[in-house]
């Protein structure tokens, strides 16, 4: 699946001629994060999806496959979105391009289309063990017991390939080895348009192109028109014919190679070929090292090799191909040790900043002052972690700031304060703080970073901002002012008896615990008021202290995250604050946010005056 990531404009869409172009416009701003938006300036609505992400309205153009390779694009059907590659008529049935069947007769015969032209071709087996065991049922190939190959493990998951001839493949299935080597598939482009990537098996196509159908029942391959029923030779190893408006072509297997590249000898036939060499000795020297036959050794996290009768064999893992970029939400991720990348859902964050400003797992902005303890978040299914937050009302009449966070894990407490304090089990530490297989607590850019062996991170200021994040495995067990983490933002704001409310006043002060001792103010939540004083000079006075938001400092970040919700919860904060830098904690979550999505600023903190409090 490709993923068009495009941005839209106020008025006026319009789409670049080429299909894998983005949207050009300026940016439309939102509020409703992750929420479904219909746009009526785009054409042809139905082939994207449009949803509000970081502030701003984003469409993907999704379910078309990639054409790369492709040099028989058709045009695109009237009842799609997406144009498809020629298929192939093949005795009467259709195969779409870049299918692969067997012959139901003959498991050693296997078919492909690409591009409007058929391959044919005969499995050559490799059995690289003494004693092979039958084919499975339905198979070509005889197997191996055991699934290890020139030191590699082969798994049901992790198919490995030779280095020597990475055209052969092996797999594992049910403990039992089997390795084979197809023929690569007639290409449709011309020659000149063909390109192989070192350690790849075949050459592909470069590009694609739309190309006019040729007469009724006559072949386009390369540059060459051939009439129907004509056979002619592709190249040396291949015979095609023309059946149907479809290049049918044989193509030979060459036999398994175990010599290095740089020693095979290609002759004017079909087949390269290893020179004959008599082992003079059963052992392989590399680097300066020797190694005894049959001896293995790492090349790498993905490459392995093993000395036998005096030749070094390797062979490689195979990585499955990945669509690149990885789907929202989801990062390309290399497990330490391990060869292939996979992508990885990425972690929930809930932010916490300012008078205090709530930005859930899910993306929904609020604002809640109420000034006693409440869950922040929590594991409420296998009740793993919990997190609460202590409000200050900091002698304000309506206002609050977090003043202390306190996470919990199995028996482990740690409680972190004003002034970046921290104790843990009731015990001051210093930072860096280390308790092996069960937290980390250091300090990054000046603010505080507790990393949990359940995968659970807390970053906390010292003053008010408070960012959690929590693996994707959590997903739909939590609960408390961070919202349930379930990819829907609209029903965040559920009280602690499961209702669904829109007053976040309702809603935070459900989630507070502790009791009345646990609150710095006698009414709370706090009564409706009008909070700011709206005459003109203070207004004039808020916004030159909010500006720095809008100004170059943090304009690398404009075009991936709408700034104007973090303005406005900036000109609320400096209503009523105590130490007249409140605008600093805006600011710090506008940073973060714009860290996590890749953007670097410059020392904002320097330019702005607002340094940490630790």
């Amino acid at each position: 699946m490709i993923f068009l990531t495009a941005v839209l404009l106020l008025c006026g869409l319009r789409v670049m001629p080429d299909a894998e172009s983005i949207l050009i416009g300026s940016l439309e701003p939102c509020s409703n994060e992750g929420e479904i938006v219909n746009v009526e300036t785009i054409k042809d609505i139905r082939c994207f999806t449009c949803m509000c992400k970081n502030g701003f309205v984003e469409c993907l153009k999704e379910h078309c496959p990639s054409q790369q390779g492709c040099y028989m694009l058709l045009d695109e059907p009237k009842d799609s979105c997406c144009r498809k590659c020629k298929g192939c008529i093949y005795e009467g049935e259709y195969h779409e391009s870049g299918t692969e069947w067997k012959d139901p007769y003959n498991p050693c015969k296997v078919l492909s289309c690409k591009a409007g032209v058929v391959t044919e071709s005969e499995i050559t087996c490799y059995t690289p063990c003494r004693h092979s065991l039958p084919p499975l049922p339905g198979q070509c190939c005889p197997t191996c017991p055991g699934c290890k190959i020139n030191g590699q493990v082969v798994t049901e998951e992790r198919n490995v390939m030779l280095l020597e001839d990475p055209c052969l493949k092996c797999r594992c299935d049910g403990g039992r080895m089997t390795c084979s080597k197809k023929a690569c598939p007639v290409l449709h482009c011309p020659a000149s348009a063909m390109i192989r990537q070192p350690g790849d098996c075949c050459p592909t196509c470069n590009g694609s192109r739309r190309l006019m159908e040729p007469p009724k029942g006559s072949c386009l391959l390369g540059r060459e028109l051939h009439p129907a029923g004509q056979t002619f030779h592709e190249d040396r190893c291949t015979v095609c014919s023309c059946l149907n408006g479809t290049s049918v072509c044989h193509r030979s297997v060459c036999p398994v190679l175990t010599c290095p590249s740089d020693r095979q000898i290609h002759p004017p036939g079909c087949c390269p070929h290893c020179p004959l060499v008599l082992p003079v000795n059963t052992s392989c020297t590399v680097g300066g090292v020797t190694y005894k036959d049959g001896e293995t050794w790492q090349l790498d996290q993905c490459k392995s090799c093993v000395c036998h009768e005096g030749q070094v064999r390797c062979a490689m893992e195979m990585c499955p191909q990945l669509n690149v970029p990885c789907p929202p939400n989801f990062h390309l991720m290399r497990d330490p040790g391990q060869c292939c990348p996979r992508c990885v859902e990425s972690d929930g964050v809930c932010t916490v900043f300012g008078d205090p400003h709530y930005r859930t797992f899910d993306g929904k902005f609020f604002s809640f002052q109420g000034s006693c303890k409440y869950q922040l978040a929590a594991d409420c299914v296998d009740h793993s972690f919990s997190i609460r937050v202590t409000n200050d009302a900091r002698s304000t009449k309506t206002s609050s700031w977090t003043k202390t966070v306190s996470l919990k894990v199995g028996e482990l407490k740690i409680n972190l304060g004003e002034k970046q304090r921290v104790k843990v089990n009731g015990q001051k530490v210093i930072i860096p703080y280390y308790l092996d297989g069960e937290v980390t607590i250091t300090r990054v850019n000046e603010v505080l970073h507790v990393e949990t062996q359940l995968g659970v991170k807390v970053v906390w200021d010292g003053n008010s901002f408070v960012e959690v994040s929590v693996p994707a495995r959590f997903k739909g067990k939590l609960c408390g002012l961070c919202g349930n983490y379930n990819s829907v933002s609209r029903d965040d704001l559920t009280t602690k008896r499961g209702r669904v409310v829109l007053d976040p006043e309702k809603f935070g002060a459900s989630w507070r615990v502790g009791g009345k001792k646990a609150c710095t103010r006698l009414n709370d939540p706090p009564p409706r008021t009008v909070q700011c004083n709206q005459h003109l000079p203070h207004r004039r006075f808020r916004d030159r202290l909010c500006k720095p938001l809008r100004s170059d400092i943090f304009a690398p970040c404009h075009k991936k995250l709408n700034y104007s919700i973090y303005f406005k919860s900036c000109l609320l904060d400096m209503c009523e604050c105590p130490n007249r830098q409140c605008y600093c904690e805006s600011f710090t979550a506008y940073a973060h946010e714009c860290q996590r999505l890749g953007v670097m600023l410059p020392d904002w903190r320097k330019a702005t005056g607002c340094h940490s409090l630790h």
